[in-house]
């Protein structure tokens, strides 16, 4: 089978919203190519090797790159791909310089040539994201191993906005907490809940393909016994009482539920958001205290926003 690598030279704030759709449009695997990884210190508790090419890296924003087949409807996959990230603007996304590029690549080079941007990452005090293939054993014996495969949906789950999210869940998870994770993608924060001591998870994503991955990932992780994977639109029609409500996802998209999150939450619960681009830091701010929130801690890494917000 032939395949063509889709290039979007865009922003850091769009990588996730078009990540999403590359993989809406069908797209095997997406990978980040961002300049600040070749700056990045990096430990080496794990014996990784990095093979980074500063010539594959653009000199500013990013490149997001994903692999579509090639077949008769290619073209039109393709023109539905740049008017869905055109759509971006209307939510006052910024796509930078939006240069799209498409170019063929052979079937081998597609399904090894990417492996080499994954290793284990230690993303918090106890948890650490292995890719599938790897032959991993933990360095700590509180340790907390989660596997994902990248080429299933939604990156390695060592992007910040994940990071900031993971770190968050490990300081505010209580045993037998209930927790909604609202936009779970491919469920890592799920499974992070799951093991760090939640009773029951709530896993929701408009996406169907994420509700199979967060369902794949999470009997990979053997969480499946606490996650409940469903479709559905942000909040609407839920009536879980939760301890914690997570959701890594769109500034724009986090102000229009808030006040369903406040609802959803028992009397303190805590509200973990993040996917906060430094910019909209204070929209989501005000939002959430407008709808009653109080701001408990702020969180940065890189030019990304993590907030911890309780219900009063």
């Amino acid at each position: 089978m032939k395949w063509s690598e889709i290039c979007i030279h865009t922003t850091n704030e769009a990588i996730e919203p078009i990540s999403n759709i590359l993989h809406e449009a069908g797209a095997s695997g997406v990978v980040i190519e961002d300049p600040t990884e070749l700056d990045k210190e990096r430990e080496s508790l794990f014996g990784e090797v990095y093979e980074l090419d500063p010539n594959d890296y653009p000199e500013e924003g990013v490149y997001v790159k994903a692999y579509l087949a090639v077949n008769s409807f290619l073209g039109e996959t393709v023109e539905e791909i740049k008017q869905a990230i055109n759509n971006l603007l209307i939510y006052d996304i910024d796509l930078g310089r939006n240069h799209i590029t498409l170019s063929e690549v052979n079937e081998e080079e597609w399904a090894t040539a990417w492996k080499k941007y994954y290793k284990p990452v230690k993303i918090s005090e106890k948890i650490t994201i292995i890719p599938t293939w790897e032959d991993y054993q933990p360095v700590f014996s509180d340790e907390i191993i989660i596997e994902l495969d990248p080429g299933m949906a939604f990156g390695t789950g060592t992007h910040p906005t994940t990071v900031l999210s993971v770190q968050a869940l490990e300081k505010v998870i209580q045993e037998e907490d209930v927790v909604i994770d609202v936009g779970s993608g491919s469920g890592v924060l799920s499974i992070a809940s799951a093991l760090l001591g939640a009773k029951e998870v709530y896993a929701y994503d408009l996406d169907d393909v994420a509700v199979k991955s967060t369902k794949i990932n999470a009997k990979l992780n053997k969480t499946e016994g606490k996650i409940y994977s469903k479709q559905n639109n942000l909040l609407d029609q839920v009536d879980v009482e939760a301890d914690v409500i997570v959701s890594n996802i769109l500034a724009e998209i986090i102000v229009r539920f808030v006040d369903d999150a406040y609802r959803c939450l028992k009397p303190g619960g805590l509200f973990v958001t993040s996917g906060i681009i430094n910019q909209k830091k204070n929209l989501v701010k005000e939002s959430l205290e407008n709808a009653g929130f109080e701001i408990q801690e702020v969180t940065q890494m890189e030019d990304w926003i993590a907030i911890i917000a309780k219900k009063r």
